[in-house]
């Protein structure tokens, strides 16, 4: 479903606009183009990244186009041509894209969408689809490595108060859930997009009423099937805790419920749960779930665990809602190809004194290529478009930069991991629901081997050019020295 709430079609650097302009007024307008979207390194020093983000960037494809106030606008700027106001006001997209399905497990340097179209419209659309792919892959990430630290227990995203902006809160909400987090405190990303909302207190709850235990009492009887209390406003062990026990007690325990919790908010929490924890077993409340929030993110809570402390569930808000140890996705949206006037592609490469930064040319596949026997990915393979990989014969790959490193995989199979999303301007592809794509996510990562998923050192997945790519990407840059030398 759509939720935009007004026309974005104006979302776009000025650059895009002043250089479509520039190839309409050059006769370049309707020139066939690839642009490669992908990004260069994974957040917080870790071995892959989550990619999320396609929903929207469909819905905003589809409701591609400018309106009246927008031309009268750009019209106002007094540097663009009437012939292009006129294209502009008739425009539609009418290009293919080809994308990883969301939740995919992926790598630098891959790319994780790709756009033919003419260079005009390709160029409009780069913003959103960078700002869509590096927000929600990020947080989409992150929440993956809060979730596998968590160890089973589950996460829910407390961040909207934190976030930058309601968009960040609804979307990055979504992208927590794809990322394996169980709820969302934000109601409106249940309302929107069907992530499941969650809370029950906060301590101005607790402080509104005369005394600890009445503010307990009374949320437990409007609340009996929900009731987890908020233990930290004044003291967790010699207040907070007491009052829970005796609410539950009074409360719950007569109607025949057990199900409760206390959460803790503050202090030294692997300390404060181990002894919360022999409390509650010690007053016959062994089902009662222990919730720790405060300023969390995956290192903590793997050290609050092998601290042992008694969680059962955690709160994550401000570190997750915007990756605040690593806040930058670095996605980019780059030239690859252009078609000639027979239909030739033609590789455009980006050549950098930083090596990172010289681009892989031509229009690109992607394939996975997992260990038969384990279903463990190997690799990625990098192929030029008319490639193809036979998964039933033994297949060399190399590293790319040492080439002399080199391995035989004689019993794999091959996947493509880009899928047809619009053909000639229409959607082609069926948006998976949000559940869908949440399974997707945890499949994805079972099918990645521990030593990548590590959160210190992790191995190193390898990410391939085939011979045929590798040899156009060595002659281009060979090409490009050779011209600068004279």
């Amino acid at each position: 479903m759509n939720y935009l709430t007004e026309n974005l079609s104006m979302l776009c650097d000025f650059y895009e606009l002043t250089m479509a302009n520039g190839y309409l007024v050059c006769g370049m307008g309707d020139r066939i183009v690839y642009f490669d979207a992908f990004y260069r390194s994974n957040p917080d020093n870790g071995g892959y990244a989550i990619a999320a983000g396609l929903e929207q960037i469909v819905n905003y494809i589809n409701d591609l186009k400018f309106t009246p106030e927008d031309i009268e606008y750009l019209r106002s700027k007094n540097c663009f041509s009437e012939e292009f106001l006129k294209y502009l006001a008739k425009f539609r997209f009418t290009g293919d894209i080809w994308s990883v399905p969301e939740g995919t497990v992926v790598f630098p340097g891959e790319p994780l969408l790709i756009v033919r179209a003419p260079v005009m419209q390709a160029q409009f659309i780069e913003t959103y689809i960078l700002m869509a792919l590096n927000h929600q892959s990020l947080i989409a990430t992150k929440a993956s490595r809060m979730v596998r630290a968590a160890a089973g227990r589950p996460i829910s995203e407390f961040g909207a108060r934190r976030a930058h902006g309601s968009a960040a809160a609804m979307l990055g909400a979504r992208a927590a859930y794809i990322g394996g987090c169980a709820s969302s405190s934000c109601t409106i990303a249940d309302l929107r997009y069907g992530v499941p909302a969650s809370g029950t207190m906060a301590h101005s709850w607790v402080q509104m009423f005369d005394d600890e235990y009445t503010a307990f009492k009374t949320y437990c009887e409007i609340y009996p099937d929900n009731a987890i209390l908020l233990i930290d406003t004044y003291n967790v062990l010699e207040s907070g805790l007491p009052n829970a026990i005796r609410a539950f007690r009074e409360v719950l325990l007569p109607r025949g419920i057990t199900k409760c919790g206390v959460r803790i908010d503050s202090g030294d929490i692997a300390y404060l749960s181990r002894k919360v924890r022999e409390r509650l077993d010690k007053e016959g409340f062994p089902q009662c779930k222990i919730i720790a929030s405060n300023a969390l993110d995956e290192y903590i809570i793997s050290e609050l665990i092998s601290q042992g402390a008694q969680i059962d569930a955690f709160g994550i808000g401000e570190r997750l809602i915007t990756s605040k140890s690593d806040p930058v996705f670095g996605a980019v949206y780059k030239l690859a190809a252009v078609e000639d006037g027979q239909g030739r592609i033609i590789p455009k490469i980006k050549i950098s004194e930083n090596v990172g930064k010289i681009t892989t040319p031509h229009f690109k596949k992607v394939y996975r290529l997992r260990d038969r026997e384990s279903g463990k990915a190997e690799a990625d393979l990098i192929c030029i478009w008319d490639e193809k990989i036979d998964d039933t014969q033994p297949l060399e790959i190399f590293d790319p930069e040492y080439t002399w490193k080199r391995k035989t995989l004689t019993s794999f199979t091959a996947h493509e991991l880009l899928v047809p999303v619009f053909k000639a301007g229409k959607q082609v592809y069926r948006l998976p629901s949000l559940e869908e794509i949440r399974a997707h996510c945890a499949a994805e990562l079972e099918g990645i081997w521990d030593e990548v998923k590590r959160f210190t050192n992790p191995h190193n997945y390898y990410v391939d050019l085939s011979e045929r790519l590798w040899q156009c990407r060595h002659d281009m840059i060979k090409a490009a020295r050779a011209r600068k030398s004279k």
